[in-house]
């Protein structure tokens, strides 16, 4: 099994090889006291080695405070299968290591400059380095690309943030009277991706059901627009009667809802020149 070691922000790394089963990738891309973060690259079984491919990194949901790095596997697996490089990533949380959402920014934007650091050892186009997640996934992916939660023992010129974001029912808004408020508090407009949207923000996608009892329609709605008036790419895709959640893979016997928002992430990937 090969080895990686990261040491203040960089990363010895042995000559890259795939398996040849193709099976996920694994490595740690981060570490704070004992508590190692990992990251789990899934690969096309076309992969041709060198070859630079576009890749998404996806992260769980879980309000910040517990959730599984599996959880979006079979989305990073329908990736792969379209030609990128999918990656699940890790990072910490209340129940695991007593941490706040602030972190868990923080981690995103490690395992993503993780990855344009060694774009080129593991075959990613560090151009076209998309981010997705999960409720609070997707939160962190878009605060990722909107808010300055670096961590500074990194190197700050390569870039944390990501160039197209892919979201389910992602917590865009953290402001009072919005979900995750209790949870940060007056700190809030540095972590709030609604409160940070700027001109040149990643195009994004992002998908709802109408019965959301914790990211309400409206907020997704006036987050469009904001983006929109920023003049910056915003699709919404809201799901009759659907809930938080709607969209895993499993949650009715035909995976209504996962088979559709992945053709609409495909058609979203498509214009961006992720797939083919």
């Amino acid at each position: 099994m090969r080895k990686y070691l990261f040491i203040l922000g960089f990363v010895c790394m042995a000559p890259f090889a795939l398996p040849a089963q193709r099976l996920p990738v694994e490595m740690t891309y981060k570490s704070i006291d004992t508590t190692k973060l990992r990251l789990k690259l899934y690969y096309p079984d076309n992969y041709v080695k060198d070859k630079g491919l576009p890749a998404i990194i996806l992260f769980f949901g879980g309000s910040w405070s517990t959730g599984s790095i599996n959880q979006l596997e079979p989305q990073a697996k329908h990736f792969a299968s379209k030609g990128m490089i999918a990656v699940t990533a890790d990072y910490r949380v209340k129940t695991r290591n007593n941490t706040s959402p602030f972190e868990a920014v923080k981690d995103a934007k490690s395992a993503i400059r993780f990855l344009r650091k060694n774009a080129i050892q593991l075959g990613i186009d560090s151009m076209r380095l998309a981010a997705g997640g999960a409720s609070a996934g997707g939160h962190i992916a878009a605060a990722a690309d909107l808010t300055s939660l670096d961590d500074k023992n990194e190197n700050l010129a390569i870039s944390s943030r990501p160039n197209a974001l892919v979201l389910f029912n992602p917590v865009f808004n953290n402001g009072p009277g919005e979900f995750g408020y209790d949870k940060v508090g007056d700190g809030y407009r540095n972590i709030s991706p609604f409160h940070n949207i700027r001109k040149g923000a990643a195009p994004t996608i992002a998908f709802f059901g109408t019965e959301d009892k914790f990211v309400h329609p409206q907020t997704a709605q006036l987050y469009k627009k904001t983006m929109e008036e920023s003049g910056n790419r915003c699709d919404l895709f809201f799901y009759e009667g659907q809930q938080h959640g709607f969209f895993n893979y499993g949650k009715d016997s035909a995976n209504t809802y996962f088979n559709k928002t992945i053709e609409e992430s495909d058609k979203f990937l498509r214009a961006m020149g992720y797939i083919k």
